[in-house]
């Protein structure tokens, strides 16, 4: 049995690449860009009128005029015009190109207007004033967007500005998510007394989901034969098999013995940590199969801990490991890992974790009551003091 830092190791050392796909821009959104987006013109591409008003020439304002002659107007989305006259003025609106000869912007609250003169009625005003620069958010060829960013509402903005109506994105892994069990039944089944029904796959579906990962489900009952045909037709098929069940000491856990005679490399089987233990990794030559426990707690941990690092790790992602503060001591006697399930909180910029007794790994419906876990070493000591400071598993804003 390996510890928790050993199994993580061994699995971001087994990454993969899935290659690079150019899909329209609007449907980038959570997937991982695989090229730099430069500025292709400057940011403004020109001298932009700031706010609805007047452009003048300051310098004449500087000599003391206040009553400006309007040469016309000056509307956003027209070629830009030119003030024939600089003691004169043209009417802008936001968004418009600022009119030659101009340089300054007054806002219509500081003017009167009467019969074609605009006659400013404050005192004071900058030069420059309410003029957003040619290039000063951005000049030409700046890279706007770095590659292996994850795409949000903000850059399919950026996107669309700089005309990027297709971009380069990762690939995402082809992923088929199985579970195993004769005591398992569809969810829209009625199950006997002595039957559940089929929940893990579609949590694994979901986690899979926030990663913007598609995801194929099979269930295959507790039949070796069945099992191994099954099997070796996915590991020609998918990228990753995730699994739950059929990896413990039961009479009936033949997955790890199927995987081996099917030729899949085991790089460990069992992980001194709490839940989750018997957790399978393992490869072959075009597959990763991550082999989980069947219990929920079990396999929603491992998920989080192991798969969701080893798909950042191969899409070139970097990601920072959240940390929380324990709100009371708690006791953990086994000398393993332990993934406490807690409610989090935020307080003074910091994150407070308070942890939450479960009924065990089988309890699935605690996963609703909390907002992640709190990731424990694996130490001689048995009680972890208020106040320290752990890694934290979140899946739900808190």
């Amino acid at each position: 049995m390996i510890t928790v830092q050993e199994a993580k190791h061994i699995i971001l050392e087994n990454t993969q690449n899935f290659g690079i796909e150019e899909i329209p821009f609007l449907q980038a959104i959570g997937r991982v860009l695989k090229e730099d987006i430069v500025a292709d013109r400057d940011f403004p591409p020109f001298n932009r009128v700031a706010m609805d008003g007047i452009a003048i020439n300051y310098r004449f304002f500087e000599h003391g005029i206040r009553d400006f002659k309007i040469e016309g107007i000056q509307a956003a989305g027209s070629p830009q015009k030119t003030l024939d006259n600089a003691a004169n003025c043209y009417e802008v609106m936001t968004g418009a190109v600022l009119p030659n000869n101009t340089d300054t912007v007054i806002r219509y609250e500081d003017i009167d207007i009467n019969t074609q003169i605009a006659t400013v009625n404050v005192d004071e005003i900058k030069e420059g004033q309410n003029i957003h620069r040619k290039g000063s958010d951005k000049s030409k060829g700046t890279i706007l967007i770095k590659k292996n960013t994850i795409i949000s509402a903000a850059e399919i903005g950026v996107l669309a500005t700089v005309g990027k109506a297709t971009v380069k994105v990762a690939k995402q892994p082809k992923v088929m998510i199985v579970s195993t069990g004769d005591e398992l039944v569809d969810v829209n089944e009625n199950p006997l007394d002595h039957q559940i029904r089929r929940s893990n796959v579609y949590t694994l579906v979901s986690l899979l989901n926030n990663l913007k990962i598609p995801a194929e489900t099979a269930h295959i009952t507790d039949k070796k034969s069945v099992l191994k045909e099954k099997i070796e037709s996915y590991l020609k098929q998918y990228d990753v098999l995730l699994f739950s069940g059929a990896v413990s000491k039961g009479k009936f856990d033949f997955l790890p013995e199927v995987l081996d005679e099917l030729g899949a490399q085991k790089l460990f089987h069992r992980v001194s940590q709490r839940p989750g233990k018997p957790f399978w990794f393992g490869t072959t030559d075009n597959c990763n199969v991550f082999a989980f426990p069947g219990n929920p707690v079990s396999t929603f941990v491992n998920c989080l801990v192991y798969f969701y690092p080893w798909y950042y790790k191969s899409l070139d992602l970097q990601r920072e490991t959240q940390t929380a503060i324990l709100a009371k001591d708690i006791t953990f006697k086994p000398n393993l890992s332990c993934f406490m399930q807690v409610n989090l909180t935020s307080k003074n910029g910091q994150v407070y974790a308070t942890p939450i007794q479960g009924n065990g790994s089988g309890d699935l419906a605690s996963l609703v009551e909390v907002d992640g876990f709190i990731e424990l070493p694996k130490t001689e000591e048995v009680t972890f003091k208020k106040g320290s400071v752990f890694p934290i598993l979140v899946y739900r804003n808190f």
